[in-house]
This record gives C-alpha cells, sequence and structure tokens, in this order.
C-alpha cells in the first residue's frame, strides 16, 4: 500500500502550517502524523537545500506519494520545481498539488502541465531581459550615467591626490574618507600629474612608436 507524505513550509517562525494540512487533509488525502514534514525556511532557497525537504527525499520509496498545496513548495522558481519533480518521477514518487488541482505532476497530464508552467517562466525571463536591455540603451541615449555611483567626488580625489605626495598613509585616507584602499589608490592613479599615471602615459607613447 502507497504511503503518503505531505511536504508543508512557511517562510517566517510567525506563520503556522496548519491550514497547509487541513487543505491536504480536505482534499481526502489521509496523512499520518510522522509522515508530514514541516519546516520554516524561505521559499528563496532551492529545495535541495532545505533540509526538511532533503530529509523527507531520504524517506520516500518508490510507490509513495508527495502532496504540496502550492508549487513553491517544491522549489524556488518554475526551474528548481521542474528539477524536484523530475527527481521525485525518478524515484517512481507521485506528487500531487492541490494549487493544480491536486493532479500528479509525474503523470502525463501533469508533465504537459509542468511544460505549459516552464515555457511561461522563460517567455516572462526574456521578457524582463527585454525590457531591462531596452530601459539601459534609453538611459544611455539620454546620456545618463549606468552603474554604480562614485564614492568620491572629484574634490575628494584630487585632495587624496594631493595628501598622498605629502605623505599621507593609504590606510589613514581610507579611514578619513570611509571607504577601501583600492578606492583610494584609483583615485592616486588617475591624477594627471601621479607618477603611476605618467608611467602608463609614457608606456603608451613608446609602445605607438614601436608599432
Amino acid at each position: 500500500m502507497p504511503r503518503t507524505f505531505a511536504y508543508l513550509r512557511v517562510s517566517t517562525i510567525g506563520q503556522t502550517t496548519d491550514n497547509q494540512l487541513r487543505e491536504i487533509t480536505a482534499a481526502g488525502f489521509q496523512v499520518e502524523p510522522r509522515r508530514v514534514v514541516a519546516e520554516t525556511v524561505s521559499g528563496s532557497v532551492a529545495a535541495t537545500q532545505r533540509r526538511g525537504f532533503a530529509r523527507l527525499l531520504d524517506r520516500l520509496e518508490a510507490g509513495d506519494v508527495l502532496v504540496v498545496t502550492k508549487l513553491d513548495r517544491l522549489g524556488r522558481n518554475a526551474m528548481d520545481v521542474g528539477a524536484t519533480v523530475a527527481t521525485l518521477a525518478g524515484m517512481g514518487v507521485r506528487v500531487h498539488c492541490l494549487a493544480l488541482g491536486g493532479v500528479d505532476l509525474t503523470s502525463s497530464t501533469g508533465k504537459l502541465t509542468m511544460n505549459v508552467i516552464n515555457a511561461v517562466a522563460e517567455f516572462e525571463r526574456d521578457l524582463l531581459v527585454e525590457r531591462t536591455q531596452a530601459g539601459l540603451s534609453r538611459a544611455r541615449a539620454q546620456g545618463r550615467k549606468l552603474g554604480r555611483p562614485a564614492s568620491l567626488t572629484a574634490a575628494q580625489r584630487e585632495q587624496i591626490a594631493q595628501r598622498l605626495q605629502t605623505g599621507a598613509a593609504v590606510s589613514a585616507l581610507a579611514r578619513e574618507f570611509a571607504t577601501s584602499r583600492q578606492t583610494i589608490m584609483r583615485a592616486r592613479d588617475a591624477e594627471p600629474g601621479s607618477s603611476h599615471h605618467a608611467g602608463d602615459v609614457a608606456g603608451g607613447m613608446a609602445a605607438d612608436r614601436v608599432e
């Protein structure tokens, strides 16, 4: 006789899984208390990285039934859910999702449903990428500067270069301007009068003459 398991998940400690278990029972699934696995973990965590779900996988055997109320119980996104369902199907475990009418996701109908969900998710990802690229193109066309804002102003960079020339330490300036040593050194190298910058310019001129 197949065993029926229920996997329940909430995101925060203040939430309860009681409603999920009631939904599963109301749908006609009889689950013994020792086969109810509940855990509190963010939905952004992949299914295989959830401790409770990982232990559940170790307990499941061919012929068992796993019931969840929603698809996000099986993964953080459509791709993760698909991988989880494929793993369970390979183990011979049937997976029922109440939000999809209780359909067995490992059946032919369930696989068709998952294919549609994956196709929609892929379409949404492509649309997001397309909109992001279009937005970046518009911003560039309007002359907007993209990326993270500079941590130092032009006046601060000039001041740092002058302080370094008078012997100030890089680490001391980093603490004073609340930034990293790398930022201080980049400010130093960017100044036209710095020895590092002059060396780069001279090297470039020499390379031009060789070519």
